[in-house]
């Protein structure tokens, strides 16, 4: 029995192949796992392998054999980023050693659905720590507890956002898909720098039970793959009302067929808006060549939104980004002590004795693992000395949050849907997530072209190559709360219509064969 290309096959062709006996879920896993073995430790995307996954694998296709089947995802391999809990052998960590050896009562609610569905956890993949909540300007994708996670088009390349090891898992084809977790970009932004598609859910669609926390009004869980239709079967598997979760209660019920909307022919008549003041700002104020060739490759993405039929117009926001990430982050740093101390409460074993924010922060610092002070505290320093107030203060709480929600969707993205009539907004990922972020709204990345084969290159403040040559570009839609069925439609539409992820897939297949010959 041969396995398929890996590197080519969608969770449909790979079910069909299962189905058809070409191959077993147990080869299947263990061609996943030769490929992590083989590729992966140049890229540090996954923390850990399931010790149980050959042997669930094995389970699933005798369960197949007998003509049971749990679910659509039936015999796929699937990773999972390392703040999602699960009550098995492996670790749930959010990259720090603090939470090493720490158990929980029961899987993450959507940890447990995947499961339902009949995917093989095959893994935890490497994250920003603490989703990228501990450091101010922090490193992309390094946690003490997994090393630097670098993505795969360029030498050191920085992965971007805290769902760096799934977003570089997802493209490296080390699972069928992987989830990673949103707060403020941290499944669209790496999504987009790893050339694969992203979905960002509204907040309420899948459940956060057992999720390592930074911010409830936030926080959601999300697929990344290599295409719309793999996204959309992970995320109808995660999807759906969990009393565990208060926000999940207003989730529609029955649920949409999300892949039932990847129907080309979405984008004619859509009325979609671009923010030209959000976009010329950022451009003009950072000056540089990649900006510039950011800004040409959406022009050429407008230009395929048009022909097929979209109508573009330009609606901006009321506000700047800078006056909205300012409320957006006191909401974040007043719920984070509360949120985490919770998540704590439900451990079942709990080596270090953390309960509080302050605990993890005085341990964070005295424990070597760690790496204080080149990787301080400073998230937390802000949270717990200089804000002074968490989301149980209603006095200082309830002032932020009328500010936070008065800027989010009275003149943020909300307000320039309704204004327009808009089906859809589009900007380039790397300016667009914390405009989904505040209302709690949905946000797809799709790839949608590179950065040209010469150029400069970039490097951030801890060494990692943030632009450059080959670099891929992403292309957000974003819409109101529970949009995703539009959002699909238009994402898959723009993507049928381009194929982007193929086309700059071949810079980085060329740049991993180079690594991976012989030296002379």
């Amino acid at each position: 029995m041969a396995l398929p290309d890996l590197e080519a096959a969608s969770i449909e062709s790979l079910s069909k192949g299962l189905h058809d006996g070409q191959f077993t879920s147990t080869q299947l896993t263990q061609g996943y796992l030769d490929r992590i073995a083989k590729l992966d430790g140049q890229f540090r995307s996954v923390t850990e392998i399931n010790p149980d996954a050959l042997a669930i694998a094995e389970e699933l296709d005798n369960e197949r054999s007998q003509g049971s089947l749990r679910g659509p995802l039936h015999g796929i391999p699937i990773l999972i980023k390392n703040n999602i809990a699960t009550a098995d052998q492996m670790q749930n960590t959010a990259g720090s050693w603090l939470l090493h050896g720490a158990t929980v009562p029961r899987d993450a609610t959507v940890a447990a659905a995947l499961r339902k569905a009949g995917a093989i956890l095959l893994g935890k993949t490497n994250m920003s720590q603490w989703a990228n909540w501990r450091i101010d300007g922090g490193c992309n994708g390094w946690s003490s507890h997994g090393g630097q996670v670098v993505a795969a088009y360029l030498d050191r390349q920085d992965p971007l956002g805290s769902s760096s090891g799934s977003g570089v898992a997802a493209d490296m084809c080390f699972a069928a898909a992987t989830l990673g977790t949103e707060t403020d970009g941290s499944i669209i932004c790496p999504a987009a720098f790893c050339n694969i598609v992203g979905i960002k859910p509204t907040v309420g669609l899948t459940s956060r039970s057992l999720v390592i926390p930074v911010c409830e009004r936030q926080d959601t869980v999300g697929p990344m793959a290599g295409s719309i239709r793999d996204a959309a079967m992970v995320l109808q598997a995660i999807s759906g009302r969990d009393d565990r979760d208060k926000y999940t209660l207003e989730a529609p019920s029955p649920l949409p067929d999300y892949l039932g909307c990847c129907k080309e022919g979405s984008l004619r008549g859509a009325r979609i808006g671009v923010p030209w003041k959000l976009i010329n700002k950022v451009v003009e104020e950072d000056k540089t060549v990649s900006s510039q060739d950011e800004l040409a490759v959406f022009n050429d993405a407008l230009d395929v939104l048009r022909k097929h039929g979209a109508d573009i117009i330009e609606a901006n926001f009321e506000i700047t980004a800078e006056e909205r990430w300012e409320a957006e982050r006191i909401i974040m740093h007043a719920d984070f002590p509360v949120n985490l101390a919770a998540y704590l409460e439900e451990l079942v074993s709990n080596p270090h004795d953390i309960h509080t924010l302050a605990e993890v922060r005085e341990k964070t610092r005295s424990d070597d693992r760690e790496d204080y002070p080149v990787h301080d505290t400073s998230v937390w320093d802000f949270a717990l000395d200089t804000l002074g107030f968490d989301n149980t203060d209603d006095e200082k709480f309830g002032e932020a949050l009328r500010k936070y929600k008065l800027l989010g969707e009275e003149k943020g993205l909300p307000a320039a849907l309704a204004e327009h009539k808009l089906d859809a907004m589009v900007i380039p990922t790397i300016w667009a997530s914390g405009w989904a972020a505040v209302i709690g709204g949905p946000a797809i990345t799709v790839p949608m072209g590179c950065h040209p084969s010469s150029g400069p290159v970039q490097e951030s403040n801890w060494g990692l190559v943030e632009r450059g040559p080959g670099l891929p570009i992403g292309l957000s839609f974003l819409g109101p709360r529970w949009a995703e069925p539009a959002l699909i439609g238009l994402a898959y539409d723009f993507e049928q219509k381009t194929k982007w992820r193929d086309q700059v897939l071949e810079g980085r297949s060329d740049r991993i064969s180079k690594t991976q010959q012989p030296s002379s």
